[in-house]
């Protein structure tokens, strides 16, 4: 059963995705937060497994939330929700923790595939979209022997495939690009994650940009 705690601030959006989530066997709605104070408080109290946040709350936004919420250990996934489609509230929720961004008016059928995609560990984010905002918001900040000490425990397999993953493809494409198998490719991602200590797809491209292995492009 994925537990999934719902937190926006209007009422009836919260209604709409219980009435989704309640209507599968497989998932059951733990809580309601109207903002991110309550929506903390209660993950405390029901350890959910996904959270849907809203971006835009009272108080303690959907961002800060999510940021406070995933530094914890053990914490739950989290699939930000926004009303509007822009590059800078997305890159946001992905550097606050997010392993997921979706808008309001998704379908139902969908909400429920992310739901389940984000809660058995995977990233919900086209590999297009991440680089996009990579490329335009991503600045490299660390040394070079940070990034040396960081990366050291890949080996250069797993290098390779982390920067493929980096410049937007996805397994089936960096497995014919390596020629090896599509269930080669998902062990070495799996490996990446474990080795860089990094929650998902979506955090571990993050940090190979932020770690130099790969360049935003030029505008």
């Amino acid at each position: 059963m994925i537990k999934v705690l719902i937190a926006d601030d209007q009422a009836l959006v919260r209604a709409g995705f219980r009435m989704i989530i309640e209507a599968r066997a497989d998932m059951a709605v733990v809580g309601e937060a109207s903002d991110g104070e309550h929506a903390l408080r209660l993950a405390a109290q029901t350890r959910p497994d996904v959270v849907l946040m809203d971006v835009r709350m009272p108080g303690t936004d959907g961002l800060a939330a999510t940021a406070r919420l995933t530094a914890e250990p053990g914490a739950p996934k989290v699939i930000v929700l926004t009303t509007y489609d822009l590059d800078e509230p997305l890159y946001a929720a992905l550097r606050a923790g997010a392993s997921g961004f979706l808008l309001k008016d998704v379908r139902p059928a969908d909400l429920v595939q992310a739901v389940r995609v984000v809660a058995r560990g995977d990233a919900l984010l086209a590999p297009s979209v991440t680089r996009r905002l990579l490329d335009r918001f991503v600045t490299t900040d660390l040394t070079p022997p940070a990034a040396a000490g960081m990366l050291s425990s890949l080996t250069d397999r797993e290098r390779e495939v982390l920067t493929l993953m980096a410049r937007g493809a996805s397994n089936a494409e960096i497995a014919a690009q390596l020629v090896v198998g599509e269930t080669t490719i998902k062990t070495h991602v799996s490996a990446v994650l474990r080795k860089l200590g990094v929650r998902d797809r979506v955090q571990a491209v993050v940090l190979a940009y932020d770690l130099g292995l790969v360049r935003p492009r030029a505008s």
